[in-house]
């Protein structure tokens, strides 16, 4: 088979008395789908769990790679220490005023304000580079004006191709992180380091109608009297929202585009028998074992909101991705033969072989699934090690003729 230039990733994932991600009222996120309000998860939620399972042994802090951080303050936080160590005797107003002049270059002309700041995503490298340039200006300014004046002509002078792109040029195409080549970036001040996400998640939501209940719970005064003259201790009487749901969710992966964001090849040289893509296999292999196992959740302390994929479907072709959220459009039921699981499942598969009835398969396919059956066309069902591994070598490629079509 020719190597995909997309994998699409196909979950079923349920979770019973939880709130995985509030709006900004503290309700559970909904969404209209099919004529049914349906209980949502947004991609914003999924892609932070998913990047920031550090300690998880498939984490994206065990690929070896260099990883990103998104902060408004990120020379508060992680430059102004740095060059406190690097320089003990500095003055703090000296690095105060470096650590201005390189926040107007990075945020703008709303640097002065850290509110109205843009979070970026910085990599650790970025990071590294930038402490770097600053270390000399703060050592050799005789006061804080002398720091300002210096740095602010240096950015100046950076100016006209960006100063983070300027680093992207010296320090590599991996300098603004994994989590950037993976999901991207965005920086208004600086579009030459933009970077486009090589992994597009889509919102998760329910299969079926939402599901909820309000929970209605008192936090209990240990040191206050229970007896007749007072209430029975209750120091407060609170409510919050809980939902129970199965939850599609879809992931694509475009691997011309994450084989340049890691490696620095030209996206149309991906393909070549001389590209080298064991980077980007690797880091597939991590992200199918995180969209598997790694849940979103707030409220973690009362809920547990921890699961595991019940279904996971992974294909991989070379034309455009399509979702099977249409699997869903009317909303699934249990019946007293079949668990709601099993009609979701029953359903995803389905709507699979509608699709190749209509436009033909031409996709490789392996699955897991907590149930036993096999499914036509599709290899498995399969155990999560394996599946990673089946999704790895796709990208990889078997032998130098696995090229994708020029047609592509």
């Amino acid at each position: 088979m020719p190597l995909p230039r997309f994998l699409q990733l196909h979950t079923l994932t349920s979770y019973p008395a939880v709130l995985l991600n509030r709006d900004d009222a503290g309700l559970a996120k909904r969404l209209p789908y099919g004529g049914t309000v349906r209980t949502r998860v947004s991609s914003q939620c999924l892609k932070r769990h998913w990047r920031t399972a550090r300690g998880d042994e498939w984490g994206l802090d065990r690929t070896g790679l260099a990883l990103s951080v998104r902060s408004r303050e990120v020379f508060e936080y992680a430059i102004a220490p740095r060059l406190q160590e690097r320089l003990p005797g500095a003055d703090a107003a000296v690095i105060e005023q470096a650590g201005l002049a390189l926040s107007r270059a990075l945020y703008g002309e709303k640097a002065d304000d850290v509110r109205k700041r843009q979070a970026l995503l910085l990599g650790w490298r970025e990071i590294e580079h930038l402490t770097d340039l600053l270390e000399p200006a703060v050592r050799a300014a005789a006061s804080p004006d002398a720091a300002m004046k210096a740095l602010t002509a240096l950015f100046k002078e950076r100016e006209e191709k960006g100063n983070l792109a300027v680093i992207r040029e010296q320090a590599g195409s991996m300098a603004g992180g994994l989590e950037a080549a993976l999901f991207g970036r965005m920086v208004t001040s600086d579009p030459a380091a933009n970077t486009d996400a090589a992994i597009h998640v889509a919102h998760a939501f329910t299969v079926h109608q939402q599901e909820s209940e309000t929970d209605y719970f008192t936090v209990v005064d240990d040191l206050k009297s229970a007896d007749a003259s007072e209430d029975a201790g209750s120091a407060g009487i609170f409510d919050t929202e809980l939902t129970s749901g199965l939850f599609y969710g879809y992931v694509v992966v475009d691997v011309p585009l994450l084989v340049a964001n890691l490696s620095g090849v030209d996206p149309e040289r991906w393909a070549e028998p001389t590209t080298d893509r064991t980077l980007a296999a690797r880091v597939v292999e991590h992200l199918v074992h995180l969209v598997a196992t790694v849940s979103p959740g707030a409220k973690k302390g009362s809920t547990a909101p921890y699961a595991w994929t019940q279904c996971l479907l992974v294909e991989a072709g070379v034309r455009q991705p399509r979702t099977l959220a249409t699997a869903f459009e009317q909303a699934v039921r249990a019946t007293p033969q079949r668990s709601l699981s099993q009609a979701a499942e029953a359903a995803l598969f389905d709507r699979l072989s509608a699709f190749d009835r209509a436009y033909g398969a031409r996709e490789a396919r392996a699955f897991l699934s907590l149930q036993p059956d096999a499914r036509p066309g599709v290899e498995g069902p399969m155990e999560l090690d394996a599946l990673a591994r089946w999704a790895a070598e796709r990208v990889a490629g078997a032998a130098a003729g696995d090229a994708a079509p020029a047609h592509g």
